[in-house]
This record gives C-alpha cells, sequence and structure tokens, in this order.
C-alpha cells in the first residue's frame, strides 16, 4: 500500500521536525476514522492518520475517542494491533517526556543496564526537558529516577549520568575549564571530577568551545584522549556526551545507522517534531543513504509505512 501523507503550506514552516502540525484539523472527524478502521482492522488508516498529526493533536483526538466510544484508544489499538506496529502507534500517543521516561525504564529493566540509551537521552534533553522527565517518571512507575540511576550504575558513571539528570548552566570561564580538564589528564590516573562538574554544569555553546580550546591545547583529537585516559561506561559516557555537544544529529544518524527497531522507534519519535530532518541529513551523509530508502529495505508492511510516515520524505 501506498503511503498517504497530507500536505499543507503552512504545516512546514519554522521547524527542523518532519512531523508538523496537521493545518485543517477536526479531532471529532479523527476518532470517527479511527473508530470505523478499528472496527473493520484497517492498520493503514491507522497509521496515515496518527503519522500526520503532531503529539498534542493526538492527545486531543484521544479525549476526543474516549468522549465518542466511552472506550480508551490506547486500549482500543492494543486489541486490534499487535508487534512492532502496535509498539510504534502506542508511543506516538505517549507525551514526549512520558515516552523518554519509558526508554529510560526500559533501559534499566532485565538483565544488564544499556547504559548508552541512557546517555542518548540524558545528553540530548534540556534541563527543561530533564525535569519534565524526571517528574513523569515518578508518576509513571512511582519511583524517583535518581535513585533508580545510581542503583542501575555504578563509579563516576553513576556521577556522570545523576549530574546530567540534575544539567545546569553555570557561568563559567572557557579558558579556565579548558586549563581545568587539561590539568586532570596530568598523572597516573586521569581525574573524572572536573570532568564530571564541567560536562554537566554549562551551556552546549560554552562546551563546544572548550572542547576546541582543549584539542588545540593539547594537540590531540578529543576521542583519542579520552581512549587513553578513561575506560568502561565513564569513557563510553563521556564520548558519547561531547559527540551531542559537538554534532547531537551525527550521532543520533550513527546510532539510527544499526537499524535496531527499538532504537530507530526511540529516536524516530522521540526527534519527529524537534530535529529529524537535520538527523535525516546526517545519516544522508554518514551511510551514503537516505534514511527513508534504508527504511523501505530493513522494515515491511503497515509497520514500514508508520516509519515512513514519520520520517516524511526521501532525501
Amino acid at each position: 500500500m501506498k503511503p498517504l501523507h497530507y500536505s499543507s503550506d503552512d504545516m512546514w514552516w519554522g521547524t527542523l521536525g518532519t512531523v508538523r502540525p496537521f493545518s485543517n484539523f477536526h479531532p471529532d472527524q479523527d476518532a470517527m476514522e479511527i473508530q470505523a478502521a478499528l472496527d473493520c482492522k484497517d492498520a493503514g488508516t491507522l497509521v496515515n492518520l496518527l503519522t500526520n498529526r503532531n503529539n498534542a493533536q493526538r492527545q486531543v483526538i484521544a479525549v476526543e475517542y474516549k468522549k465518542m466510544t466511552n472506550k480508551d484508544l490506547i486500549a482500543c489499538l492494543k486489541k486490534a494491533l499487535s508487534g512492532d506496529l502496535e509498539n510504534l502507534l502506542l508511543q506516538l500517543l505517549m507525551l514526549p517526556e512520558h515516552f523518554d521516561a519509558q526508554r529510560l525504564q526500559d533501559a534499566m529493566v532485565g538483565l544488564g543496564t544499556d547504559e548508552e540509551t541512557l546517555m542518548e537521552i540524558l545528553s540530548t534533553r534540556s534541563k527543561e526537558q530533564l525535569q519534565q522527565i524526571n517528574n513523569a517518571f515518578q508518576q509513571r512507575f512511582k519511583k524517583d529516577l535518581e535513585k533508580e540511576l545510581r542503583g542501575e550504575t555504578s563509579g563516576d558513571f553513576a556521577k556522570l549520568v545523576v549530574a546530567l539528570l540534575k544539567k545546569g548552566d553555570s557561568p563559567a570561564v572557557v579558558q579556565r575549564d579548558v586549563e581545568a580538564l587539561a590539568a586532570s589528564l596530568d598523572g597516573k590516573k586521569a581525574n573524572a571530577a572536573p570532568w564530571i562538574e564541567i560536562m554537566t554544569s554549562r551551556s552546549s555553546a560554552h562546551l563546544e568551545n572548550v572542547l576546541i580550546g582543549l584539542e588545540l591545547q593539547l594537540g590531540q583529537a578529543l576521542e583519542q584522549m579520552l581512549d587513553k585516559r578513561f575506560s568502561g561506561d565513564f569513557q563510553m559516557g563521556l564520548k558519547v556526551l561531547v559527540q551531542c555537544i559537538q554534532s547531537p544529529e551525527v550521532y543520533l544518524a550513527k546510532r539510527l545507522s544499526t537499524m535496531k527497531t527499538s532504537l530507530v522507534h526511540g529516536i524516530m519519535v522521540s526527534h519527529s517534531e524537534e530535529d529529524l530532518l537535520c538527523i535525516r541529513a546526517a545519516f544522508l551523509k554518514l551511510t551514503g543513504n537516505s534514511l527513508y530508502s534504508t527504511l523501505q529495505k530493513q522494515f515491511k508492511g503497515e509497520h514500514q509505512q508508520a516509519l515512513l510516515g514519520i520520517c516524511r520524505s526521501e532525501d
């Protein structure tokens, strides 16, 4: 089935996301269309509608659906769908902060912790977003996110993720920070403390200048230096944080290039209204293939159409 992507001249302006507010929005009509699609198990219509509305509009549709049918839309979708398509459409219906909270929870439950997913989310979210995610985590799981992070990580890496959760924006002088980080590398063992303090309490623009200055002072690429002086999860965490300061879209494109379903869902849903156009451009430069065509090759059926609907178009 060919995807139906609704278009509007004014829905494409002023954002680097791919999913925009649908301009001719009538939630009562959408709710009726969803009900009809659920009755006849028409997954294609569900995909086309939900991927052509932004998150705020999906929330309104869910409320309208409840008024119209006295049923919960999420529960109805769970009954009608299954597998990866079900997961993706349910993720689209979650509030953004709840979706990030769910991803953090998923990264910590079960055998082993997915440390890189923790870093991905904590490194690419603003202080305000992290506060919302923290509140959503408490509301959703009745647990304190900071305590959970401390319990599922250890050592300097635990200190890093907790500091990121409490991300600050303290004023500082670039050269002083450069000197402090350079000094932390002297001696037999590198000192992690200045890296945790500086890298989690400054603005992105400030840190970009610090990293440039540090490379110039050391005469060495930062990634090579981190590989030599740190190890384990803390090394990985610093490298992710550095990449997200320097070029978050490139880091996220690398993550997407694995085509692991959970990562594709996580990144595409959470960045669809923010900067997925930038990630798409980075993906093309990184892999030589567009994200759209790669998704076409990797996935099938309505699940594929839903991902293409979020991706929006070929590059």
